[in-house]
């Protein structure tokens, strides 16, 4: 993964990451924070490797759905933008 994609998949996680189920979350935050790989996720679940793809795999497209049909974190970077833009015209 990018680094650039894993900036956005980590906003979206801390946006909406409360809305994944707890295995989901786990999974994904392991993948994120502490930099594991699928082995070492599924090694410390005591799940296969397969299983925890498809679990990042859905929590991932679950945190885009939200982004999709909420724009929360658009909406924050826009408003970061323009306070940004107001403190630079003071």
């Amino acid at each position: 993964m990018k680094i650039e994609e894993n900036i956005h998949l980590s906003k979206l996680f801390d946006a909406y990451g409360t809305l994944l189920s707890p295995v989901q979350q786990d999974i994904i935050s392991q993948h994120l924070f502490d930099d594991f790989t699928g082995s070492e996720i599924a090694e410390n679940k005591n799940i296969s490797r397969q299983a925890v793809k498809d679990a990042l795999r859905k929590a991932i497209n679950k945190l885009e759905w939200y982004e999709d049909k909420l724009h929360f974190l658009e909406k924050t970077e826009l408003y970061e933008k323009e306070i940004l833009r107001l403190k630079e015209g003071k």
